[in-house]
């Protein structure tokens, strides 16, 4: 619960069927909140809410593309019939788009793809679920994005961040773009709006190359979620603190 919420805090992680979004809907259930395990595939959907289930976690399946206008809108009803309102959405559902992403070589198809998912699928969750946040007592929204997407660190001489993917990165920079205009444009509410980076993460995403634990590179969107109403919005966050734009 956030606060001094009477009821339990209802979270929304998209890609929760796996991962860092797994870890984060097992951590913030922990604390006691429902959480919705968003995911398109039904049978990995399932089987974390099985697993989450097993751990004490009181979690439920939400069939979710997000990059389907219909899958999205079904998801909120979903949601509102289910558990009744929306407190936390954290945007975690992503896509590489495959290596290697050299500009000069790279399909403009896959640059579709990646920011269908990463950036418009952001876009078509959280504006499917803004009613409910609007409506919650301590709404919070986090957008898991990649210090590889600050143009700050890409231009930095002295840093290297590795041949990450074009697509990828683009998109991640476009992400971090949106969520500012959402900070902006939702100034006038209680929403709290951040961008969160996990780390170099062993996930599939990267073929497991990562150096950090899944439930590592979830820490960051746990301690975004679940902010104090006074806490910082419109930031981009690590575990070391603030990552430049």
């Amino acid at each position: 619960m956030i606060d001094g919420m009477s009821e339990p805090t209802i979270a929304l992680v998209t890609g929760a069927n796996k991962g860092i979004g797994y870890e984060i809907a097992a951590g913030l259930g922990a604390l006691g909140w429902r959480i919705g395990v968003g995911a398109r595939d039904e049978q990995r959907r399932e089987t974390a809410v099985e697993k989450l289930r097993a751990a004490g976690i009181d979690a439920f399946g939400v069939p979710l593309d997000v990059t389907d206008d219909e899958s999205v809108s079904a998801a909120a009803e979903l949601i509102a019939d289910h558990a009744g309102g929306l407190d936390v959405l954290v945007n975690n559902a992503a896509i590489t788009g495959g290596s290697p992403q050299i500009p000069t070589t790279l399909a403009s198809a896959t640059v579709r793809a990646v920011v269908e998912t990463n950036v418009i699928g952001v876009i078509r969750v959280t504006n499917a679920m803004l009613p409910m946040l609007r409506a919650s007592a301590s709404p919070r929204i986090v957008n898991m994005s990649s210090s590889v997407g600050s143009l700050a660190l890409q231009t930095t001489p002295d840093i290297d961040m590795g041949p990450v993917p074009t697509a990828y990165l683009a998109s991640k920079t476009f992400l971090n773009a949106v969520t500012i205009q959402y900070v902006k444009e939702l100034s006038d509410t209680n929403i709290l709006i951040n961008s969160g980076c996990p780390g170099f993460t062993a996930t599939d995403l990267n073929g497991f190359r990562g150096v950090r634990t899944p439930q590592q590179g979830a820490a960051i969107a746990i301690h975004l979620a679940t902010l104090p109403d006074d806490g910082p919005t419109g930031g981009f966050f690590d575990d070391a603190g603030t990552v430049p734009w």
